[in-house]
C-alpha cells in the first residue's frame, strides 16, 4: 500500500511538472510563406486576369492552432500595393492587414516587399482571410483559416470540408464601382416594367386595389428607387462559385453514408448574401464566427457577406446531396455537392425561388439624427445629399410616435408601429423558404457557456447607415470616411453601438480586433460575431468588449459600399490620453492600398 501510495504521488509530482514545463515553454510558430501574383483564371470561357496565392485561386487553406504563435511572410510580386487582412482574428493591430490604419502599414505591401505577420493565436474555429482593398480581393485574393482549438471540440464529426461561397466578374472591379455610380441599377434586370404595371394592374380585383398599385409605384418613383433593387452587384456579371468552382461543373465533398460531416460555410463574396440548404438533409449549426453554440438543427440559413457558420449534417444514403446556396437576389446560385465518389454524374439545378420584393414597410426606418453620441471628438453633422428613403419623413411627427422616448432595442421591435405598419424584425430571416421550414435566426445563436465579461454598456453611440442609392453614396451617420471624424472608445469599456439602418440595403457590419455582440435579449448568452447584419429600415443594438489599443477599420463588408465611404477609424485608447486629431490623417481619400 505504501509503496503503490508513492509511486502515485511521484507521478502526479512529475505530471506537475511536465505541465508547468508545458506552460513556462514559449508557443510553438507555425510558419506559411504566401506568395500575391496576377495570374490568369477562365471561369466564363476568357482568360481574364485574377490575383493569386501561392498559384492558387482562391488561396490556399492556412490552419493555426490555438496557444500558438502565427508566423506568416507575405510576398507581394504584383505591380501595385496589396494587403492580407486576418478576417475575424484578435490580435495587435499592427499585424491586422488593413492599410491605412495602423502605424507601419499605412500603405500596405508594397510591389517586391515581404511583410512579416506575427501574432499569437488566441482563438479556435473558422475564419477567412483577404486583401484590404477593391482589386485585389474582388479578383481571388480571398482564402480559409481554420484553428484547431486546444480543447477537444464539444460535438462530433467524422470527416470536415471547406465551403467557401464566393463571386467571380469578367469585368474589372473598377468598371463595376464606376457603372454603379453612374446608374446604381445597372446590373438589376429584375427592375419593374410598364409591362409589369400593365400585368398588376390587369390583375388587381378592382378600382380602389388598381389605386393602391398606382401610388405605390408613384412613391418608388419618388424616391427614386425600385423595390426589386436587393443586391447592387447581380447575376448580370457574377458568377457565383463554392472553392472556386462554378455551379455547372461544382465541387465533390466526399462522404461515406452515415459519417457526421462537418461544413465549414464561409461568405467570401465581395456583395452576395446567399440562402444555404441542402436538401434531404437537415443541418446543425454547431458554430457561429468562429464561437461555438448550442446546437440548433435548422432547414435553411442565410449568410451574410463575411460570416461564417459550421454546420454538421448526416447523409445515410449512398447518393449526392446538393449545397445549394441561392443568390438573396435569385440571380444565381453557388453549389458544391456531397458524393460518395467524385465521377456521380451532375444533377441538375432547381428551379429559383420568386424574387423578394422590398415593399413600404421595409422602409419606414428614417429617424434621422437622435441625439445620442456620435462618439466623435467633436460634433459632426450629416453631410448634405446623405438623404434617407423616405424623403425626409419625421417619425416624431407620426401619430403615436414618440420618437424621443423610444427604445431601439431589440425587444421593442414588435410593437413599434410605422403609420400603421410594424416594422420588420432586425434579426428574422426570409428565405421565400415553404411554410414549416426552420430558418436559422441570430436568436438561436447562443453561446455554450455565459460570457464572463458581459456585464451592461457603459455608454451608448448612435451609428446610422445612411448614403445616397441614386448617386451611389455610402456613410455612416451621414459622413463618407474621408469626410469623418474616428470614433472614439476607451480600453476596457463596454461600448453599446445603436444601429439604424435608413438605407433599403442589408448592411453586413464589420469591426476589425474585437467582439461584436447583438443585443438579442439574453444576457450573458447573446452570441459573440466579428459581423453582425443590420437589415433594412431596423434598428439594432450591438456591444462592442473594447479590449484592442490602436486604430481599426469598421465598416461595412459589402466591398463597393466600403469603397464608396461606409467606413470609419474606430480608435481605442487608454484613458487619459488625447484622442489625437478630430479628422483621419487621410482626410478627402481612402487609405492608400484601397485606392483604384
Amino acid at each position: 500500500m505504501t509503496t503503490g501510495f508513492t509511486i502515485r504521488a511521484a507521478l502526479r509530482r512529475l505530471s506537475l511538472a511536465a505541465a508547468l514545463l508545458a506552460l513556462a515553454a514559449p508557443a510553438l510558430a507555425q510558419r506559411y510563406d504566401l506568395t500575391l501574383e496576377e495570374r490568369s483564371v477562365t471561369i466564363n470561357g476568357t482568360a481574364r486576369p485574377a490575383v493569386t496565392v501561392n498559384g492558387q485561386f482562391p488561396g490556399p487553406l492556412i490552419r493555426l492552432r490555438e496557444g500558438d504563435e502565427a508566423v506568416i511572410r507575405v510576398t507581394n510580386r504584383m505591380s501595385t500595393a496589396s494587403s492580407i487582412h486576418w478576417h475575424g482574428l484578435i490580435l495587435p493591430a499592427l499585424m491586422d492587414g488593413s492599410p491605412g490604419f495602423s502605424p507601419g502599414f499605412l500603405r500596405g505591401i508594397a510591389p517586391g516587399e515581404t511583410y512579416e505577420y506575427r501574432f499569437p493565436v488566441v482563438q479556435s474555429g473558422t475564419y477567412w482571410y483577404h486583401a484590404h482593398n477593391l482589386d485585389h480581393e474582388q479578383r481571388g485574393l480571398y482564402a480559409p483559416i481554420v484553428i484547431d482549438g486546444r480543447e477537444p471540440e464539444p460535438f462530433r464529426y467524422d470527416r470536415e470540408h471547406v465551403v467557401q461561397l464566393s463571386e467571380w466578374t469578367d469585368e474589372r472591379p473598377l468598371r463595376v464601382l464606376e457603372n454603379l455610380r453612374r446608374d446604381p441599377g445597372y446590373y438589376n434586370w429584375n427592375r419593374r416594367t410598364l409591362v409589369d404595371l400593365a400585368r398588376e394592374l390587369g390583375g388587381a380585383p378592382d378600382a380602389r386595389a388598381r389605386a393602391g398599385i398606382l401610388r405605390d409605384r408613384m412613391a418608388w418613383g419618388d424616391m427614386r428607387m425600385d423595390p426589386t433593387d436587393i443586391a447592387d452587384v447581380t447575376g448580370a456579371t457574377y458568377r457565383y462559385l463554392v472553392n472556386g468552382f462554378r455551379p455547372e461543373t461544382p465541387a465533390t465533398l466526399l462522404f461515406r453514408p452515415g459519417e457526421r460531416v462537418r461544413l465549414r460555410l464561409i461568405n467570401s463574396g465581395a456583395m452576395t448574401y446567399f440562402d444555404v440548404r441542402i436538401p434531404g438533409l437537415k443541418m446543425t449549426v454547431v458554430q457561429a464566427d468562429g464561437n461555438n453554440i448550442r446546437p440548433v438543427e435548422v432547414d435553411e440559413l442565410r449568410i451574410a457577406v463575411a460570416e461564417t457558420y459550421d454546420v454538421i449534417v448526416q447523409p445515410r444514403d449512398d447518393r449526392q446531396y446538393q449545397i445549394l446556396a441561392e443568390t438573396m437576389d435569385r440571380s444565381g446560385w453557388s453549389r458544391a455537392r456531397l458524393a460518395t465518389r467524385m465521377d456521380a454524374p451532375v444533377e441538375a439545378l432547381p428551379p429559383h425561388r420568386p424574387r423578394p420584393v422590398l415593399t413600404m414597410a421595409d422602409m419606414r426606418m428614417n429617424p434621422g439624427p437622435t441625439g445620442l453620441d456620435r462618439g466623435t471628438p467633436l460634433p459632426e453633422q450629416d453631410q448634405p445629399g446623405h438623404v434617407a428613403p423616405m424623403g425626409g419623413m419625421d417619425h416624431g411627427a407620426m401619430p403615436g410616435m414618440d420618437h424621443a422616448a423610444m427604445s431601439h432595442g431589440t425587444t421593442d421591435h414588435a410593437a413599434m408601429g410605422h403609420g400603421g405598419m410594424t416594422a420588420p424584425d432586425p434579426v428574422a430571416q426570409d428565405t421565400g423558404a415553404p411554410p414549416g421550414t426552420r430558418v436559422l435566426s441570430y436568436r438561436d445563436l447562443r453561446p455554450l457557456r455565459a460570457d464572463p465579461q458581459w456585464r451592461a454598456p457603459d455608454r451608448i453611440i448612435e451609428m446610422r447607415l445612411t448614403g445616397n442609392m441614386e448617386r451611389y453614396i455610402w456613410s455612416m451617420n451621414g459622413n463618407e470616411f474621408w469626410r469623418a471624424q474616428p470614433i472614439v472608445a476607451r480600453l476596457g469599456e463596454r461600448l453599446r453601438i445603436r444601429f439604424i439602418n435608413e438605407t433599403m440595403m442589408n448592411h453586413p457590419m464589420h469591426l476589425h480586433g474585437m467582439w461584436m455582440v447583438p443585443d438579442l435579449g439574453n444576457g450573458a448568452l447573446n452570441p459573440r460575431k466579428h459581423v453582425v447584419n443590420i437589415r433594412p429600415g431596423t434598428s439594432l443594438d450591438v456591444d462592442v468588449i473594447v479590449d484592442g489599443e490602436g486604430d481599426w477599420a469598421f465598416h461595412c463588408h459589402l466591398l463597393y459600399h466600403m469603397e464608396s465611404g461606409m467606413m470609419r477609424i474606430f480608435r481605442v485608447i487608454r484613458d487619459g490620453a488625447p484622442a489625437a486629431s478630430a479628422v483621419p490623417p487621410r482626410q478627402g481619400a481612402m487609405p492608400a492600398a484601397h485606392n483604384h
